[in-house]
């Protein structure tokens, strides 16, 4: 998924520093894609030969493929006065792009000769900045070779178009079997389809031949850690971690992120802050870290200047917005997460999947179309058992805009139709708590009821007191009907707390002042 690093860039000949007596060099090394090997030869043959460009140059190349771009990117920039270098400012631009320096990186590129590399890399530059004009441009002078397809195959992953950069793996397979690494692309592609066992099952024609590769143990973890459970991904990540080599960092950040998904957000503030600007999960997964405990103003801080490009993105920010705007009572807010919601769910390419139907319901309780509810929600029953990055109450978001419209009366509607399903719980907590909130206590208090017949939690008999004495205060000060009252101490009566004689004796002597048949 990243610019080729088939052949350097730098078209040293490695050749002109082979000994005569074939004693092991760093071309033995780079040539069997040991760059460990490599480096500390080079080392070696550095301190015995002081200001060897050529060495340092294939320094800055083991350094580039081991991931430590800033090493390599120090060399290069070092020698960039000496116009003699044929593709430094190129290679430079490359560890600028790595490093995430997209202005560096473009300004460099003006100062290198046209090539194939720039190309490539003005391709993924114009991606990064999201500069459509000019990706369409730099599209148009690829050619049909394998390095142009990998590049536009990676912009197609990046770009959430797994389906097309599939295609393109499979029509260089064709003719470039020894490609093996186009097996992990493919596995990568359909890990992010949700096709784990699909992906896990390519990953092994590459795990034959390459069994240590760190991109290949971490894709492993993340497709048993969907298929099972974070114990067996993290156990599966423990054994990279064991035989990582000490200089090899290309895969250390990553690493650090999963496993505190794996742990279900245990270390998530000592390690996903560092990694916000590093791995774009990272911020989204510390924005449910801190939706999970209730810190609904760090979480969106944390994403209110994100500007959404994939599905998952634009669902967590428009659950942020609702969820603060309902803290808030800020209807603008709740409004623009509607609107994010809608470009999912009525989105072409995602009403058929998961996250498109989830958005499409949204849309549909705020809309009032409250019948077709039940169909979307019955269509999602996995998500509520599954713990993925989006695993918190998403019904319970949307019954909150429902009841924040004061359309309860419908929410508690919606919950009779599926009151046998598997996501009726859900719903009615949503209804009891969310009700409360918004004083709307005659629809709390038959749901905190109805929790109540199910398990007899004591926050349940609270709930269902509280309800029960606030609609009897709406009755007394006449905002709502005085028969009602006999509705109210009907429902109190299905409760055997000890507190239920005493709230009984005390609306039925305001029924009696009042002249009321309870």
């Amino acid at each position: 998924m990243i610019l080729s690093r088939v052949k350097p860039a730098v078209e040293q000949q490695l050749e002109k520093t082979k000994p005569v007596n074939h004693k092991i060099t760093a071309k033995d090394f780079i040539e069997k894609r040991d760059y460990t090997g490599a480096l500390t030869i080079l080392k070696f043959d550095i301190e015995k030969s002081k200001q060897d460009v050529e060495l340092e140059l294939w320094l800055a190349y083991c350094y580039f493929h081991l991931g430590d771009y800033n090493n390599a990117m120090l060399i290069y920039k070092n020698h960039s006065k000496n116009s003699g270098i044929k593709h430094l400012f190129v290679n430079l631009a490359c560890c600028y792009f790595y490093l995430g320096m997209y202005p560096e990186a473009e300004e460099v590129l003006g100062k290198s000769d046209i090539s194939d590399v720039k190309i490539r890399l003005q391709f993924h530059l114009s991606h990064k900045q999201g500069d459509e004009k000019k990706l369409m441009e730099y599209h148009e002078l690829l050619a049909d070779v394998v390095e142009d397809q990998l590049s536009l195959a990676a912009i197609h992953y990046l770009r959430s178009h797994y389906q097309e950069a599939i295609d393109i793996y499979k029509k260089l397979m064709i003719n470039n079997r020894h490609f093996l690494a186009l097996n992990v692309y493919m596995a990568l592609c359909y890990y992010k389809l949700d096709f784990y066992d699909v992906s896990q099952e390519i990953l092994d024609v590459y795990m034959k031949k390459y069994p240590d590769s760190m991109i290949l143990t971490n894709l492993k973890a993340c497709n048993l850690y969907k298929l099972y459970d974070g114990k067996a991904a993290e156990s599966e990540l423990k054994n990279l971690i064991a035989r990582r080599s000490s200089t090899f960092k290309f895969c250390e950040d990553l690493i650090k992120h999963n496993m505190v998904v794996f742990r279900e957000g245990e270390g998530a503030l000592q390690v996903l802050p560092a990694l916000v600007d590093i791995l774009p999960e990272a911020r989204l997964n510390l924005v449910i870290y801190y939706l999970k405990q209730g810190e609904n103003e760090e979480a969106y801080e944390l994403i209110k200047d994100l500007e959404p490009a994939i599905p998952q993105e634009y669902i967590l920010k428009a659950i942020v917005n609702v969820v603060v705007g309902q803290e808030k009572g800020d209807t603008k807010q709740i409004d623009n997460g509607q609107s994010l919601f809608n470009m999912v769910g009525s989105s072409s390419s995602e009403c058929d999947t998961i996250p498109g139907r989830q958005c499409m319901a949204s849309s549909l309780f705020l809309e009032g179309r409250y019948d077709e509810v039940s169909l979307y929600l019955s269509s999602i029953k996995s998500y509520f058992s599954n713990d993925d990055s989006f695993n918190f109450n998403f019904a319970q978001v949307k019954l909150s805009l429902v009841i924040m419209n004061k359309k309860s009366q419908s929410a508690w509607d919606l919950y009779l139709k599926i009151e046998n399903s598997q996501d009726s719980l859900i719903i009615l907590q949503s209804i009891a708590n969310d009700c409360y909130k918004t004083n709307q206590f005659w629809q709390s208090a038959k749901a905190f009821d109805m929790l109540e017949r199910l398990d007899l939690l004591p926050e349940y008999w609270e709930g269902k007191r509280g309800a029960c004495a606030g609609i009897f205060q709406q009755i007394v000060l006449g905002n709502q009907p005085q028969d009602q009252i006999a509705d109210v101490i009907h429902l109190l009566r299905n409760s055997a707390n000890p507190q239920v004689e005493q709230m009984i004796k005390m609306m039925k002597k305001w029924a009696k002042n009042n002249k009321i048949v309870v």
